[in-house]
């Protein structure tokens, strides 16, 4: 079965009633984790983008704290997953301080880990990029987040 385009399929959602709509959307929830985190998202979570930051990076302490540290392989297997994780969550927002924040906060917490990243060079050069790709992201952002961003980003460098 071949997909629509989303024109094609916001022409005819235009043609349903507010009731199958509902029952579309909760049909669509029962098939993919990711399709139901996105509905509790845009339902409960989307108002208040604070709380939405904090449960996040809650929920990276709870993953940087199960990572398997037997060796550095798993430790590699449990970062990339938690990134993974956050890049899920900020495409969920849609918006750049939030992933900013989430991704700052990542590598705040990869900077602190131990055993330390310094010792694995695919570590290391992960946590680099992830730092490059802040920067790049905040580079487009407001003057002022720009400056705030950017105190958050020395800390991190040194």
């Amino acid at each position: 079965m071949k997909a629509v385009t989303v024109k094609e399929l916001n022409q005819e959602l235009i043609n349903h009633s507010p009731k199958e709509l509902r029952e579309l959307c909760l049909r669509l929830a029962r098939f993919k984790k990711e399709n139901k985190e996105l509905l509790t998202y845009l339902l409960f979570e989307s108002s208040d983008e604070a709380a939405y930051i904090e449960s996040v990076k809650m929920d990276i302490d709870q993953q940087f704290m199960q990572i398997n540290k037997k060796s550095f392989y798993f430790i590699k297997k449990g970062v990339r997953r938690i990134l993974s994780n956050i890049r899920k969550f900020s495409r969920y927002s849609k918006k750049k301080t939030t992933e900013v924040d989430l991704l700052i906060y990542f590598c705040a917490k990869l900077k602190k880990f131990t055993p330390s990243i310094q010792r694995n060079k695919a570590l290391r050069n992960l946590y680099l990029r992830q730092t490059d790709e802040i920067r790049k992201k905040v580079s487009v952002l407001h003057e002022d987040l720009q400056y705030d961003y950017g105190l958050e980003l020395n800390s991190l460098s040194a």
